[in-house]
């Protein structure tokens, strides 16, 4: 009789998380646009973007104060750390300097593919003070670190179907160190990670396009890529050695991913006239475009987790 009821509890719980599961793919299908508060995310950038973080450049109390901003933020939106605490440290040489980084590692568990990981990533350092200037940062890349907040803020009332890592990586200006550092350095099998969804410099462009790299390399995205549709910005797939433009595929930390062979997508935009300059400041770029480029690429993430 034992054996009957545990047997019977095991068919109800096998049916329950079939519907449950069932149930999230189709709330994600008929979700409304309104993915998060686009004044919140705007606020963020703000901030991190303002000459109190000093330009966020590793190893900088800037930094320092970066990192804590998005531990706060983590803490709030509940978010829980991926192990014991959400900073994992790491310690590099560039020339004769040696830096300590710190990424910001963030986990939600899944609800039907627990075991199966996607990894949102953006960098949250920048160039620091050079000759007495600041360089913000606002759309390199506050801009991403936003759109972090933003998915945890959607994750609270739709959890998603897979776990995710929300990874907030250091270092990425002085050669991806804080990506590379983690894919070397995980407790778990990579080939739990079924994908890298990047975000670098995504708040701004004169010809509202949002650029998506890696269809062409990871010919699965695709039908997730060109089924979205906005009437405010294109949604352009490129830039990934498959036409006549600059490649991207080793611009950013999604670089640390591929070189593994895990799949990836990143977002990001053309460079303009204050890339890496100290007029990439919060004034100078396009909230309308950045709050839906947001919602664009959660969208595409939707169309993902939920296969």
């Amino acid at each position: 009789m034992r054996y009957l009821k545990d047997l019977y509890k095991q068919t109800l719980a096998l049916v329950f998380t079939s519907v449950f599961c069932v149930s999230i793919g189709f709330s994600q299908k008929s979700s409304s646009k309104s993915y998060f508060d686009q004044t919140t995310l705007l606020r963020h950038v703000e901030a991190l973007s303002s000459d109190a973080f000093e330009g966020r450049r590793t190893g900088t109390k800037g930094a320092v104060k970066a990192k804590k901003y998005i531990i706060n933020q983590f803490h709030s939106l509940k978010v829980k750390p991926l192990k014991k605490s959400y900073e994992q440290t790491f310690v590099f040489s560039k020339g004769k300097k040696e830096y300590k980084g710190t990424n910001v590692i963030g986990f939600i568990k899944g609800t039907c593919e627990p075991n199966k990981v996607i990894v949102i990533s953006a960098h949250y350092d920048h160039e620091g003070i050079k000759r007495g200037k600041v360089y913000n940062g606002a759309d390199d890349n506050a801009s991403g670190i936003g759109a972090l907040f933003s998915f945890a803020e959607y994750f609270r009332k739709n959890p998603p179907k897979h776990s995710v890592i929300l990874a907030a990586f250091d270092a990425e200006e002085l050669g991806m160190k804080g990506s590379s550092y983690f894919i070397n350095n995980l407790f778990f099998s990579p080939k739990k990670i079924i994908m890298n969804l990047n975000m670098d410099m995504i708040s701004r462009s004169e010809k509202n396009e949002l650029f998506v790299v890696g269809t062409n390399l990871n010919h699965s995205f695709k039908n997730a890529v060109c089924c979205i549709k906005s009437k405010k910005i294109k949604l352009v797939s490129g830039h990934d050695g498959y036409d006549n433009k600059d490649s991207w595929v080793y611009s950013s930390d999604h670089a640390n991913f591929h070189k593994k062979g895990i799949p990836f997508l990143y977002f990001g935009v053309e460079d303009h006239k204050d890339y890496h300059e100290p007029t990439d400041d919060f004034e100078n770029i396009h909230p309308e475009f950045y709050t839906e480029a947001v919602n664009v690429i959660i969208s595409v993430f939707n169309k993902i987790d939920s296969h």
